[in-house]
């Protein structure tokens, strides 16, 4: 028998003696992305599959849930045949099936857990249900380098479309909100402004297509525009809705149609420096609240759709680098691909659990609101 030690990341937890990797096999379905995906405890990836819903939900300007759901419903099916089949594996060799139980858009949620309680108890595998959030803020454990895996406790940084968190990580479970929004996400409000101005993201999505827009190169120089307003100084706390509202004013002043394509360019790149200056300013806070509190972190865990935003990565490195330059606060990420909503970051968040032999019932009900620190007494 062979033994299989757990990473960095899962240890202190029971690990068991195995032949072989753990295999699992996971459905995330919160929001508008149907996916599944195969992912062993030796940190290997073998199979990925995201089917997105960009261009059904274009024309109504946001994700909307009964079209989405509908979506679900037809590509869950060959989202996880395609995950067998590009992990070259046969159902037989899923140890265990893991699925999203919330938070998320509950019809959403619903397509997945349906999926995933039906395969586990036909085929009597073992079922886990995974907080959302958790496993975007674990999954640098598992694209990380083993040498530059976080360390608890660190920081993290979860941006969505669904969510902006500001988190003191203590272990794979117990995490503490030292910020949210009081209002809209800043996923969300990039996605706002993305359609305000008018830009087109089918395929890509609203917030890569503002990315995109901001990056573009352009020789003619660009009108100067009042700064946006940086909400909330000096408060542990987000808030995205003032700062898309005075773009929304901006743009409604000076005629949406009209606008010429300098004018947009300036309010893009504009609001964007704005979001990831208010973005900036609330993790120099949490800083500052971990030092009073006798917290020492060594890094910073971002990840979520937005951590995808290379500015928004390049500023935070400078922003830590500035903090402390001969020994900085690392700055840890997924790959961009990963960033937005996948399977493999359920199934890896769920591993420690399958390990563990700690698993749900197949009746286990959904959560579509469900705060990351109830985790810990769950």
């Amino acid at each position: 028998m062979l033994t299989i030690s757990l990473r960095p990341a899962l240890r202190g937890l029971r690990t068991p003696r195995l032949a072989r990797a753990f295999n699992v096999l996971a459905v995330e379905s919160s929001a508008d992305d149907t996916c599944a995906s195969i992912v062993s405890s030796s940190r290997k990836i073998l199979s990925n599959v995201v089917v997105k819903q960009h261009d059904i939900h274009e024309k109504d300007g946001g994700i909307n849930p009964y079209t989405a759901i509908a979506a679900h419903q037809r590509n869950m099916p060959g989202a996880v045949r395609r995950a067998l089949d590009e992990a070259g594996m046969d159902i037989s060799q899923v140890d265990g099936i893991a699925f999203t139980r919330g938070p998320g858009i509950g019809g959403c949620l619903s397509v997945g857990s349906n999926a995933a309680k039906t395969l586990a108890a036909a085929l009597n595998k073992p079922l886990v249900g995974v907080h959302h959030m958790q496993a975007h803020a674990l999954t640098p454990f598992l694209t990380t380098p083993e040498s530059e895996l976080p360390q608890f406790p660190f920081l993290t940084l979860l941006v969505s479309g669904g969510h902006t968190l500001l988190l003191l990580a203590t272990s794979v479970t117990r995490f503490r909100i030292l910020a949210t929004t009081n209002d809209e996400s800043i996923g969300r409000s990039i996605d706002k402004v993305s359609r305000m101005l008018g830009l087109a993201w089918s395929g890509i999505g609203p917030g890569a297509a503002l990315e995109r827009f901001c990056a573009s190169e352009y020789d003619l120089p660009l009108p100067n525009l009042d700064p946006l307003p940086r909400p909330m100084p000096g408060q542990l706390a987000f808030s995205f809705s003032g700062i898309h509202s005075a773009v929304e004013r901006l743009v409604t002043a000076r005629g949406d149609r009209s606008m010429d394509l300098p004018t947009k360019l300036a309010l893009a790149r504009g609001f964007q420096s704005a979001a990831i200056d208010h973005v900036q300013d609330k993790v120099l806070l949490a800083l500052k609240w971990c030092t009073q509190h006798n917290v020492e972190v060594r890094h910073l865990v971002m990840s979520g759709g937005v951590a995808s935003n290379m500015l928004l990565r390049q500023r935070l490195e400078d922003c830590l680098q500035k903090v402390n330059p001969s020994d900085p606060i690392s700055l840890v990420y997924p790959p961009p691909a990963l960033c937005t909503d996948n399977a493999a970051m359920i199934a890896w968040a769920s591993m420690h659990r399958f390990l563990a032999e700690d698993h749900d019932d197949y009746s286990i009900d959904l959560r579509a609101k469900w705060s990351i620190e109830d985790l810990s007494t769950d």
